[in-house]
């Protein structure tokens, strides 16, 4: 449904007034007041201002990443975005691994299994949600290995409640058509379907699977089968950025609400591998090809810490199976335990680190 003409209110304070509207199926975003003069603001508006959204229809799905406007979870986002440009810091989006459990055996995984069977206990789990949000949290993404063979997934995710989103990392493997269901039942607010390649034979090769890409088209159809966003999530490299164009095409032709391309990180079992590694002109085609193109929505990870500089640690956070906290899921740097102390405590020894605001990814650094 087109909803050209409409006006979505994003903030409204005395200081600071947002808006967004729709034209020629492309958000226009508008903000006026004393503090709309100032970067973080500025920065803010500029993602959405020209992108298409995921969704829009009585609510504005900006992204699959942001919570629909309106809602309390978006409200409280922009409180802690106007915080942000104040120096103080929140950790909008938690990545949690609730299990290291996966019947894949990709070649690039970040979180190698480690053989012990690692997985975060539902009350555990429940109880760094808890935590999270008192500290201003308003995306929750539960992953793993594999979170989908997590029995008790449907849970946790009604645990999340209204202050903030919750999506789920999968390959497709074990997400059935009943997951998806008990998922959307439970309040899950979107699916990101991880993808290597257009191609059904690069795909499974490099996650070790004969049909794994069979299962994560089939994951995007159950998902928007019960009214679930659906992303399609792919870690661009040199040997796939060939396949830019496919890769949107295929999101386009599956109804997907969102493509998202984040630059790959050697880390994991592709530690020191800096041949997989985007070039300049690599990314410089990038950049290129997610300004161009319509629906579906393209989410350039690249392009926004070019705006905002590093998220580690300044507003990501990640969780371990094992209960260790990251400053993010690519850097494989614990600063404390789950089991030992207060999530907030470990959150504020992050406020020092050294590449806060850095344009270029610490772990991409020779």
């Amino acid at each position: 449904m087109s909803s050209d003409g409409r006006t979505y209110r994003l903030y409204n304070h005395p200081l600071l007034q947002a808006t967004c509207s729709l034209k020629d199926g492309r958000m226009i975003a508008e903000a006026q007041g004393p503090l709309s003069i100032m970067p973080g603001v500025g920065s803010a508006m500029g993602m959405i201002d020209g992108q298409v959204p995921a969704l829009a229809e009585e609510k504005l799905f900006i992204s699959t990443w942001t919570p629909p406007v309106p809602s309390v979870a978006f409200q409280r986002l922009a409180q802690s975005q106007i915080k942000a440009a104040f120096g103080i810091r929140t950790p909008d989006q938690v990545t949690i691994s609730i299990t290291e459990e996966c019947p894949n055996r990709c070649i690039h995984c970040a979180l190698p299994d480690s053989g012990k069977h690692l997985r975060l206990e539902p009350e555990k789990v429940k109880e760094i949600i808890s935590q999270i949000l008192k500290m201003g949290t308003t995306l929750v993404i539960f992953d793993g290995g594999e979170p989908a063979t997590y029995k008790e997934l449907p849970e946790l995710v009604a645990s999340v409640g209204d202050r903030a989103i919750s999506t789920l990392f999968t390959s497709g493997a074990g997400f059935s058509a009943t997951l998806a269901g008990r998922l959307k039942e439970a309040g899950l607010y979107a699916v990101n379907v991880s993808l290597d390649s257009p191609v059904p034979e690069e795909h499974d090769a490099m996650r070790g699977r004969y049909g794994v890409f069979r299962d994560a088209m089939r994951a995007a159809e159950y998902a928007k089968d019960v009214g679930l966003l659906v992303d399609l999530y792919v870690v661009i490299r040199h040997d796939n950025i060939r396949h830019l164009h496919e890769f949107h095409n295929l999101a386009k032709r599956i109804g997907a609400n969102e493509l998202t391309f984040f630059e790959v990180v050697p880390v994991g079992r592709w530690s020191g591998r800096t041949d997989v590694s985007l070039s300049s002109a690599d990314q410089a085609t990038l950049d290129n090809f997610v300004s161009r193109p319509g629906a579906p929505r393209i989410f350039s990870v690249p392009a926004a810490r070019k705006r905002f500089g590093c998220f580690a640690g300044r507003t990501w956070m990640h969780i371990t199976p094992g209960g260790d906290v990251y400053p993010c899921a690519c850097m494989p740097q614990s600063f404390g335990s789950i089991y030992q102390e207060p999530i907030s405590n470990i959150w504020q020894k992050m406020a020092n680190l050294p590449f806060k605001g850095s344009k270029i990814c610490p772990m991409r650094k020779s």
